[in-house]
């Protein structure tokens, strides 16, 4: 019993450590390049080009972009953890905000191809709107940075009838993730080590969020993938009359 305790405080200390590690590495890459690159315009500033400059301040903006995406990342991690993580519910329309999400995704990502396509009269759902949005955000942003160039990311939105769900599909076509691999995606700071991976910056928080907050709004989420690319398929129930009108509050 005492050496099962033991190993469970060790597991925890260890837990502990590797989470500070690799938040103090993730939070370190960003702050060196926006401190150097502050740096360099100081000093230097009258003989950079003009070209030059906006060069390092669209770096100091993309850091500090990635630091706070992080940071943001880190407060839902830990809410999550805590149960405190407050979900407002009401039924939801949710094409309106997944267009406003893929409009948004393709200003950042202006080389890719972006399809919507869903079925008309779909019903409403039980969702926190937010939160939906988080969703979607993180799958579709995902979807696009995975992916070359040149290449289709496609939205789906169709209704179940048989199961009394809506279900939401984003597909890319990238080099796809290896089978091995699938049942490690959501878990927490996991990044899939692959050539294009490699030279994608992320944190491994995304895929984890976005199933926690799935599974917390009673839906659920699947993938499936090939060298094709990978599809993320989330499903949630259908709102029922009496939930017609009505806001559910969750902390």
């Amino acid at each position: 019993m005492q050496n099962t305790e033991e190993e469970n405080i060790n597991k925890l200390e260890q837990a502990h450590i590797d989470f500070i590690s690799t938040v103090s590495h993730e939070l370190r890459t960003p702050l060196t390049s926006i401190r150097g690159f502050a740096e360099t315009l100081l000093s230097s500033y009258d003989r950079l080009t003009p070209e030059q400059r906006e060069k390092f301040l669209q770096i100091i903006k993309d850091q500090s972009n990635r630091l706070i995406n992080l940071v943001e990342n880190l407060l839902t991690v830990s809410k999550m953890q805590v149960n405190k993580e407050l979900m407002v519910y009401k039924t939801t329309d949710i094409v309106p905000l997944t267009e406003t999400v893929i409009q948004m995704i393709k200003s950042q990502y202006k080389t890719h191809y972006y399809k919507f396509e869903y079925e008309k009269n779909l019903p409403k759902i039980l969702v926190d709107t937010d939160k939906f949005q988080q969703i979607m955000i993180n799958l579709i942003d995902n979807a696009s940075k995975y992916s070359d160039e040149g290449t289709t990311v496609t939205v789906e939105i169709k209704q179940n009838y048989v199961e009394n769900k809506v279900e939401i599909t984003v597909k890319d076509e990238g080099s796809g993730i290896d089978p091995k691999d699938i049942d490690k995606i959501f878990n927490k700071f996991s990044r899939i080590d692959s050539p294009l991976t490699r030279k994608i910056q992320g944190n491994g928080l995304g895929l984890y969020i976005t199933k926690n907050l799935v599974e917390k709004m009673d839906g659920e989420i699947y993938v499936k993938s090939s060298e094709q690319g990978s599809e993320f398929k989330v499903v949630f129930k259908e709102a029922t009359p009496e939930d017609s009108g009505k806001k559910k509050i969750n902390e």
